[in-house]
């Protein structure tokens, strides 16, 4: 784990990100405060603009997503780490898989899942209502809604920032999608708007799953008291104390506080999930789920491809629109969550680990609830089901345990489990957010966390109070809109980027000089090497070093490539201790050397005795050398100048080469006015 280089005692936020994502989200609060009822008015004029007119923009946009990210990962790309080339994952595939899960849709599956196939049942897109074909209908659909492709909108936003965040250096934020079209100016203007569109639409994504949360909730605490109304009032007040509850959990940290209420998350929901296949028709449940699986898979195409155009009404745009937006209104928030907890990874783990085991679990969760309740419908009579559940979409779920054994048990656990993926989906959030406003920081103050996780809350109340879950509704919807526009551009921009790496190591593969780097120790002993690889280096003798002997072999090669003629620059930044070359191709790329102080956990095989969690690790520091392309991080501790000036002559002697047998690929262009030199985030 990398450990925070800056000194972050006040603030880290980047303010051209952070003023007009607050005002926006202020201007927008204050107004729905100021007359609700005419906020409300907005709002669904605004959805029925959307939905009426870029509905099918949305559908194109998800199956595109789909498409590129199974070729991706399906391609020889898929070899690629997601970091250097020896970086190892973070996390136990377990502990990565209920962190990605409680963070993607653990409120949704709670929510939709009796309520969904209940509502397709009793009221198809077409076809006739309450019929057996109405019943495969409605588990088909709602397979569509919940599988593959929702995964494709998460794991499309999670593979561009892990890859050029971990691979390539660059922020940890939506903006590093752009680099190999826009070059250095994601750092400006272009890269700024970009994040400010994140944060929007994951902030409104996140306070539409609140909303859902705690109406759920609600209807809960109300079916075990009925003492407990079901009302704004009761659900703001729920918002508030959850909210406070996230707040002691983003303080808490990732390990700490996220990563332990994520595997809560996950028992609690194995356990609910087995205990419905338990006692519900058992061989009915496996013989559905076979049956489902079989009917998603046939219809896929013809369903990511379905508008509805030659048939009136609005279905599609309460369901399928609905919650695509959503999810790309949340991709922001759970793509890069997800990516903070990939590193290491090749690309085809992450989008195999991403689709294919979630949506498994998808399947198996809407099998067991859904067709539950069906079975109960139309073998068992249980038919008011229908009516309560149109009623009221949020007592779906506790209606159908009056059904099943253990009825209190049931819903009081269910209420409980509510209650941790509400959290884990607001501190988490935060944290998301927290990043992008800080120009894709992992470390930052406390107090802007908490921040982020109380202004999450009350936008959340205050859309609740202007027009209920459709006010939310429309807030996803309208956020996803310019956000879908950028995962496109940032596709097209990882595409190229896979591109130039694959050329680059093709060309290179002839050209490695095997004895190269073993000249570097021809005046060193032995014993240093094994010194250098061994030893824990501090913090302090890693700055020094790279002060005093990486900064003038850098500034030496410099100087001599501006004798002869080159566009270089040498640079020393004090605040983050790094020192760093840039060559500019005329247009073309440039090349980049940097040497960067970076911190890591010490590795248990040096303190076995040692608690190994990440927030309480002891740390060693190393030089690590960063090249443009990424992936290729290694350790130059302990070089003298001379070994240094050697290393930085190999590369870019590579580069050369790479420009030389590569005439027809210019990445990266650079315009005259560009500077070639440091980003100005981490």
């Amino acid at each position: 784990m990398q450990a925070p280089i800056p000194n972050h005692k006040s603030s880290t936020l980047l303010l051209p990100v952070f003023i007009p994502a607050v005002i926006v989200i202020a201007l927008l609060v204050i107004g729905t405060v100021a007359n609700p009822e005419q906020a409300g008015k907005a709002f669904s004029a605004t959805l029925a603009f959307i939905t009426d007119d870029f509905g099918w923009f949305y559908m194109l946009a998800v199956a595109l997503f789909l498409i590129f990210i199974v070729a991706v990962a399906l391609s020889p790309w898929g070899r690629i780490k997601l970091g250097p080339d020896h970086a190892e994952p973070e996390y136990s595939f377990p502990a990565w898989f209920a962190m990605l899960f409680s963070a993607g849709y653990g409120i949704a599956l709670l929510f939709f899942g009796v309520a969904e196939p209940v509502l397709h049942y009793a009221a198809p897109p077409n076809g006739t209502p309450e019929t057996i074909e109405a019943a495969r209908l409605s588990m088909q659909i709602t397979f569509f809604h919940w599988g593959f492709h929702i995964w494709a909108i998460y794991g499309l936003t999670g593979l561009v920032l892990a890859y050029f965040g971990f691979r390539h250096g660059l922020p940890l934020s939506m903006r590093s999608a752009l680099y190999p079209l826009i070059g250095e100016r994601i750092h400006g203007p272009i890269g700024h708007t970009v994040d400010v569109f994140a944060i929007l639409g994951t902030m409104f994504g996140i306070a539409t799953t609140l909303g859902l949360s705690v109406a759920q909730l609600n209807a809960g605490l109300h079916y075990l008291w009925p003492g407990i109304p079901v009302d704004i009032t009761v659900q703001i007040v729920a918002i508030a104390l959850i909210t406070a509850l996230a707040t002691l959990s983003v303080v808490a940290g990732m390990d700490a506080g996220i990563k332990r209420l994520s595997q809560i998350n996950m028992l609690l929901a194995i356990a609910l999930v087995l205990f419905v296949f338990a006692v519900g028709p058992t061989l009915f449940i496996l013989k559905a789920f076979v049956q489902n699986t079989g009917s998603y898979l046939s219809n896929i195409v013809e369903r990511t491809f379905n508008l509805q155009a030659y048939s009136d009404g609005d279905w599609i745009d309460n369901w399928t629109l609905f919650i695509f937006g959503w999810t790309i209104a949340w991709a922001p928030f759970v793509g890069l969550f997800i990516a903070k907890i990939s590193r290491g990874r090749t690309i085809r783990q992450f989008v195999f680990g991403v689709m294919f085991v979630p949506t498994f679990f998808t399947f198996f969760w809407f099998s067991v609830f859904g067709d539950t309740a069906l079975h109960a419908i139309m073998v068992d009579g249980y038919t008011h089901l229908i009516d309560q559940v149109q009623a009221n979409k949020a007592i779906a779920l506790f209606k159908l345990f009056e059904h099943l054994p253990l009825t209190s048990l049931t819903a009081f656990l269910t209420i409980v489990l509510i209650v941790t993926f509400f959290v884990t989906s607001a501190d988490s959030g935060a944290l998301v957010i927290d990043s992008l406003a800080s120009g894709g920081l992992a470390k930052t103050p406390v107090w802007q966390r908490i921040f982020w996780a109380t202004l999450q809350g009350a936008v959340a109340a205050v859309l609740l109070l202007a027009g209920g879950l459709g006010a939310l509704q429309t807030a996803s919807i309208t956020s996803a809109l310019p956000f879908a526009v950028i995962m496109l551009i940032a596709a097209v921009g990882m595409w190229r980027a896979l591109e130039i790496e694959t050329h680059r190591e093709v060309s290179l593969q002839h050209h490695m000089n095997a004895g190269r780097h073993g000249r570097l120790y021809e005046t060193d002993h032995w014993q240093k090497r094994i010194g250098n690889l061994l030893d824990f280096p501090t913090r302090d003798a890693v700055s020094d070093f790279i002060q005093e002997t990486a900064y003038p072999a850098i500034d030496a090669v410099s100087q001599e490539l501006h004798r002869r003629g080159w566009p270089v620059t040498a640079r020393f930044d004090d605040t983050r201790c790094r020192a760093g070359l840039s060559v500019v191709h005329p247009g073309g790329m440039a090349f980049e050397y940097e040497v960067r102080l970076r911190g890591f956990a010490k590795p248990s095989f040096a303190f076995p005795e040692m608690d190994r969690s990440l927030d309480g690790d002891e740390q060693y520091f190393r030089a690590e050398v960063h090249l443009r392309r990424g992936g290729r991080a290694y350790d130059v501790f302990g070089y003298d100048r001379d070994q240094l000036i050697s290393d930085i002559l190999d590369q870019f002697e590579k580069y050369m080469h790479f420009l030389h047998t590569s005439p027809g690929i210019l990445p990266w262009k650079m315009n005259d006015e560009d500077e070639p030199g440091p980003s100005s985030r981490p």
